[in-house]
């Protein structure tokens, strides 16, 4: 394969053969969608979606010390995580600035999964690679062993259930769990990434096409119908959740992007990082960062990442990720404004779209919230 050929997921013909349009995403060659984005879109909200996420990137840290090792590399106090369940955690520079946002899962008492972003999964694996010197812990590169899919959506459990008899009522939010899914062996977790109720699982690139396929035909009564990574944007952008590349980069702590709860300062040890985010945290609390705010269109156009907000002729803050809401029926955005403007309700904020300052209302997020 040449540098520049994009890799392709063991479901790749299958998207092929449903008439997806593909696009390059982290150098793997994903389906966008397979037909109305608002389509996919709703049914995730109302129905269910079937996502294929194989371009995300597993490493295995295994070994008497990959807790510690873990708490050393990552920002979290992931030796408190309990086997089975799962957390959400960073892995930062040095300087305080983020690497990647990660999914940690403990599946043993010395094993554990960390998932991480497809256009970052080899910067964390060299990370992680680097930083285990001197623990007893191995660091092992597993992209290639697992597929995944997701299914989301208020449809999701009852598909599931009827392909499985693992307790996924017992299954609780941010836990996983292994079993079977239509005679596949998988790792069956309650996680996802469009705000709504699901399941991601991981299994063998070889078991992907019929598994995908049971789930298809068992989803079919119940309206589900298989989703794209565009439906996925507008999904997590409505749910509030930060995408890598927007609203977290190397440029920004965990302090700085509104989410410091994930550093863990009370863990033992010390940790990479600890020093700078301890600083970030003082400066935080003393002289407050931007904010990350929603932001609501009262007109029709869109705002996109790096375009300008603006009250009363200044420039407070910038857009990191916008879109047309299908949910909400008008455009949104998340941006980063200064304090004074963060305020949800706060008049007079705008947002720059090629020269013309266009009225949008500041909200608290997210702009969605499932019913539960």
């Amino acid at each position: 394969m040449s540098s520049t050929e994009s890799r392709r997921t063991a479901l790749d013909a299958l998207h092929r053969s449903l008439g997806a349009t593909m696009t390059d995403f982290a150098g793997w060659d994903m389906p966008l969608r397979y037909g109305s984005e608002r389509d996919e879109h709703n049914a995730v909200r109302t129905q269910a979606g079937l996502f294929d996420l194989s371009h995300m990137g597993e490493i295995t840290v295994t070994g008497p010390q990959a807790a510690e090792l873990l708490n050393f590399a990552l920002v979290g106090n992931i030796a408190s995580v309990g086997v089975g369940r799962a957390r959400y955690t960073m892995i930062c520079q040095a300087d305080g600035g983020i690497l990647d946002d990660l999914i940690v899962y403990r599946l043993g008492e010395t094993e554990y999964m960390v998932v991480a972003n497809a256009s970052n999964a080899q910067v964390v694996l060299d990370a992680l690679t680097g930083r285990a010197a001197g623990f007893d812990a191995e660091v092992r590169d597993d992209r290639e062993a697992y597929a995944l899919i997701a299914v989301q959506g208020p449809q999701a459990p009852g598909i599931l259930a009827s392909l499985t008899d693992a307790d996924l009522d017992g299954l609780k939010y941010y836990a996983g769990l292994p079993g079977t899914v239509a005679g596949v062996p998988a790792l069956i977790a309650r996680t996802g990434y469009t705000g709504e109720d699901g399941f991601e699982l991981f299994v063998a690139p070889s078991d992907a096409e019929a598994l995908w396929q049971a789930l298809t035909k068992a989803g079919e009564p119940a309206g589900l119908v298989p989703c794209g990574l565009s439906c996925r944007d507008t999904l997590r952008l409505e749910a509030g959740m930060p995408l890598y590349g927007h609203e977290l980069s190397r440029e920004l702590t965990p302090f700085d992007a509104g989410l410091g709860r994930v550093v863990k300062f009370e863990k033992d040890g010390d940790f990479v990082g600890r020093e700078a985010l301890a600083e970030a945290a003082t400066r935080a609390a003393e002289n407050p960062p931007r904010v990350l705010v929603g932001l609501v269109a009262e007109g029709r156009r869109v705002p996109r990442a790096g375009y300008a907000v603006v009250a009363g002729g200044e420039v407070i803050g910038e857009v990191t990720s916008g879109a047309p809401s299908p949910t909400l029926g008008r455009p949104i955005a998340m941006a980063y404004v200064d304090p004074a403007h963060a305020t949800p309700g706060t008049a007079g904020v705008g947002v720059d779209i090629r020269g013309s300052h266009e009225p949008y209302e500041v909200v608290a997020l997210p702009f969605y919230k499932r019913q539960k």
